[in-house]
């Protein structure tokens, strides 16, 4: 799937337009994750009604507000506009973590052709490994909304991984990882007890031999 888009220029919808147009940038943002290409046109009435339902589709997988980590998910439109006006007009309601092909970029017409796309709106659904999860999810995003996600990621055996200890660490008796310095700092403060009680005890033990020598010393011995 990273393979499409790679050796092109995918444009970030924010306020700068960022483009993408490295290897690394493109594998960074594209791989191991479903993608979404959402066919559409300014010209399309049944365009302008489904973009409020993808884009709350869309954030309910991706933003923060909505999810702690979001999904392994990417959307890139693919405009099938006759005027670059009639483009950009679209993107202004699009979400603003929508990538998109620039309208001069005649791939456009090379995906619509690859894809077998007739009408529009359509949302092709690919897997990371590139192939075909739905020819066209419209409807089931009008109908079941962000669950769709589940299904996606059951069928692509798409697996998310966080940096939080799995559930199945719970019952181990597991030590921070500062654990090993804490016990060799009680253990040298033991041992500066241990010594100084050592010390005290040796020191005791001389002064009272000293103490039994004088009274010896006084009482007539050697």
């Amino acid at each position: 799937m990273v393979d499409f888009f790679l050796n092109r220029v995918l444009v970030e919808n924010n306020w700068d337009q960022d483009e993408l147009n490295t290897e690394r940038e493109i594998v960074g943002i594209l791989e191991n994750r479903i993608l979404m290409l959402l066919f559409a046109s300014a010209e399309c009435d049944k365009c302008w009604e489904f973009v409020p339902v993808l884009n709350d589709f869309f954030k309910r997988l991706k933003d923060p507000a909505y999810i702690e980590y979001p999904r392994l998910l990417a959307l890139i439109y693919i405009s099938l506009d006759k005027s670059e006006e009639q483009h950009g007009r679209f993107l202004k309601e699009m979400h603003k973590k929508v990538l998109f092909l620039a309208f001069e970029d005649p791939y456009r017409k090379e995906l619509q052709a690859k894809f077998k796309v007739k009408d529009v709106p359509t949302v092709v659904v690919l897997r990371p490994d590139g192939s075909v999860l739905s020819p066209n999810a419209v409807q089931d995003i009008y109908r079941f909304g962000s669950e769709c996600f589940r299904n996606w990621q059951e069928s692509s055996e798409l697996i998310e991984r966080s940096f939080m200890l799995n559930e199945e660490f719970d019952n181990l008796n597991m030590r921070s990882a500062t654990d090993p310095v804490r016990r060799l700092k009680y253990k040298t403060e033991d041992d500066k007890r241990k010594k100084r009680w050592w010390r005290l005890w040796g020191r005791g033990k001389d002064d009272n031999e000293d103490s039994e020598s004088v009274g010896y010393n006084e009482r007539g011995g050697l």
